[in-house]
């Protein structure tokens, strides 16, 4: 009970501000925290874009004046609403309510922007009107996320179960996998939750999205693999506690150093310094150690409970024989074994020509109004605001340097290109505020240059130590940390995993070989799946923070699945030489570990069902990344290479010169049989 209050209360520790997610020493970041000079606490305008096709007309200049006047009463407004502010058009009219965020501001922003559209909706006589600015935006976001946890859940749920139906075929094993990843996933919230709280560790609606699905997945996927050695030893063992030691003996190592792999490359993230994505890092890791503490222990426990009869009706009796070694898996790996450096060619081929569709990919930052799936008021406001007046209006650039140099700032301001207007300068104390609009919309490349060019032209002021915020700024922001990132952690992370590869393989070239493929893996899927966004999504851009974190999702589970396979392989080695260890390693091990592939990529495919292209594309790449992976680079790529490199796969083991089995001969397979 006490677990499940911490895990209830992760959603309250959630920082969905953007702001709170950007490195300290950015400007944008140091501009928030100078703001709280000239106002108690952040400020969130709701821009309210008022709109006749025809043309405006004196009442209606007469209703958004007296909207004004009623909006200053609104809860949470900090300051004098400005406006109405006419568009040259004569088509619109705009007008900007500062709303103060406060302490709890966040949790009660879609409760004040329904008390601003009560207002501006009412006696309209066809007027349209819209809430949108930085306030509208996050009451659209907080509404498309409400109730999404439950939702997300019960769909990831779903779909572990009727996978584990068809696998399995059992109407009762798939309780046990089911019940012990839902007390991981409460744990793991728990444990976040604290980190949360006491430990400074930045959560957002995303990395708590991502973790529901990748305990789920990870969970399941370890609760496959010991349940395929723990049946196997049940044919072999009378007592299910002996036949359990020996499935934990033979399948933990495995398992131990896919969890080490995948929560290495996790933390590698603390290292980035969006903070956004600094604190998935520490979430995703919290999540993988605790579903690997829990299959590993819990589990296992309740397999041995239940007995042989929870695989009911297909029960493994004792003295029974394997399943066939002449399978679908065997015949693949007869067929690669004939030519294969011409099956890892063809194959390498094929994976490289998916990765051209990385030239389509726009990860240079999502702009909000392309944010969602549909078009929410907020969105179809800011259009109209670009339609009419300059792009930046609602969000302007915020300006904070000393008193002394107001007047040089505003000048440098006024002479950047890109600037439409300079407002006048308010000083408090030796600092003074200036605000500048844009002309282009915020989160282009236009405005993007402009920003840069407004903080070059106030750095050359004498005595103004200027840094430019705001909404715009951020954004801008957070693109160039994201970009940095990137190139910081995918090095570290590669680095990272080929050292634990090494240490579990105890070889180098293996380790080599098997990085390759997966980051071949990773290209093809990326660029796949840039070109479904673009031709069939109608997607026109990414969020800059994409790459990364596909990434180091799939690298992490992709050389997952491989030391399931390599590990076997090894093992098979060391009794049968390499060229039949590849095959018996790939038989024994091709039917749980694509059925594992199946349940964490369709795991990942549920956050598709969510109504922000970010998660959508994140979710389409991992499950398309995760099918790759296991149905074709380590089924096809991963063997074929194996058996033409041959012995020298181990070096500098022992292994690399063996010229005969090292041990007797004993056959072993995994099940389940192939889906």
């Amino acid at each position: 009970m006490g677990l499940g209050s911490l895990a209830g209360k992760l959603t309250d520790a959630q920082q969905n501000d953007t702001a709170a997610w950007l490195p300290s020493d950015a400007q944008a970041t140091k501009v928030s925290e100078l703001q709280k000079q000239f106002q108690a606490t952040d400020e969130f305008p709701a821009v309210i874009l008022y709109e006749r096709s025809a043309g405006t007309t004196d009442a209606d200049l007469a209703k958004v004046k007296d909207d004004a006047t009623k909006l200053a009463g609104v809860d949470g407004v900090s300051g004098p609403v400005q406006g109405p502010i006419a568009s040259d058009d004569h088509q619109a009219l705009q007008i900007i309510v500062p709303i103060e965020m406060g302490p709890v501001g966040q949790l009660k922003v879609v409760e004040r922007v329904d008390a601003i559209r009560a207002i501006v909706l009412n006696n309209n006589n066809g007027l349209n009107a819209y809430v949108t600015g930085p306030m509208g935006f996050a009451a659209d976001n907080t509404e498309a996320f409400e109730g999404i946890d439950t939702t997300l859940l019960m769909a990831t749920v779903a779909v572990v179960i009727i996978l584990l139906l068809v696998i399995y075929r059992s109407p009762i094993l798939w309780l046990l996998p089911v019940i012990s990843a839902g007390l991981t996933l409460v744990i793991a919230q728990a444990v976040v939750y604290l980190l949360a709280d006491g430990g400074g560790l930045v959560v957002n609606s995303q990395s708590v999205a991502i973790l529901t699905v990748l305990v789920f997945g990870i969970g399941t996927d370890y609760a496959l693999l010991l349940i395929s050695r723990y049946r196997e030893e049940l044919r072999t063992h009378e007592d299910r506690h002996e036949a359990m030691g020996i499935a934990l003996r033979r399948s933990g190592p495995a398992l131990l150093a896919s969890a080490a792999t995948v929560a290495v490359g996790m933390l590698c993230l603390l290292l980035a310094d969006m903070n956004s994505t600094k604190g998935l890092g520490p979430v995703a890791a919290v999540g993988v150690v605790i579903a690997l503490a829990a299959m590993m222990t819990l589990f296992p426990a309740l397999l041995v409970i239940f007995g042989r009869w929870i695989f009911w009706p297909s029960r493994p009796k004792f003295g029974s024989s394997r399943p066939s070694d002449r399978g679908g898996w065997a015949k693949l790996g007869e067929r690669i074994a004939k030519r294969p450096r011409a099956v890892w060619a063809g194959t390498a081929l094929v994976l490289a020509v998916m990765t051209i569709g990385l030239t389509q990919l726009n990860a240079n930052g999502l702009p909000f109004e392309e944010s969602f799936l549909d078009q929410p008021p907020s969105v179809t406001g800011q259009k109209l605001i670009n339609q009419h007046f300059a792009g930046g209006a609602g969000q302007p650039l915020i300006v904070i340097g000393k008193a002394s140099a107001a007047s040089g700032i505003q000048d440098a301001l006024k002479s950047t290109e890109g600037i439409a207007a300079v407002g006048d300068p308010l000083v408090k104390g030796d600092l003074v505020r200036i605000e500048g609009t844009l002309r282009d919309e915020p989160g282009t490349a236009a405005a993007d240059k402009a920003i840069d060019r407004a903080r070059d032209a106030v750095a050359k002021v004498p005595g103004a130590d200027a840094n430019i915020g705001g909404f715009a700024a951020i954004t801008h922001d957070t693109n160039v940390a994201n970009s940095a990132d990137t190139k910081v952690v995918i090095p570290l992370v590669l680095l990272a995993v080929l050292l634990i590869l090494m240490l579990v393989l105890r070889a180098v070239v293996a380790p080599v070989v098997l990085i390759g493929t997966v980051v071949l893996s990773f290209a093809a899927a990326l660029g796949f799946s840039a070109f479904v966004f673009k031709y069939v999504f109608g997607f026109n851009a990414s969020d800059s923070g994409f790459p990364l974190y596909i990434f180091v999702f799939l690298v992490a589970v992709g050389i997952d699945y491989n030391i399931f396979l390599v590990t076997r392989i090894r093992e098979e080695t060391v009794r049968h030489g390499t060229r039949k260890g590849a095959l018996i390693g790939l038989s024994a091990t091709g039917g749980v570990i694509t059925s594992a592939g199946l349940v964490l990529a369709a795991t990942f495919a549920v956050l598709t069902t969510l109504p922000l292209v970010l998660i959508v594309e994140m979710g389409f790449a991992i499950a398309i990344g995760i099918l790759l992976d296991t149905f074709v680079v380590r089924s096809i790529l991963a063997t074929a290479l194996t058996l033409d490199i041959g012995p020298k796969m181990w070096w500098p083991s022992s292994l690399a010169t063996e010229s005969k089995p090292v041990a007797p001969a004993v056959d072993r397979d995994l099940d389940p049989e192939p889906v």
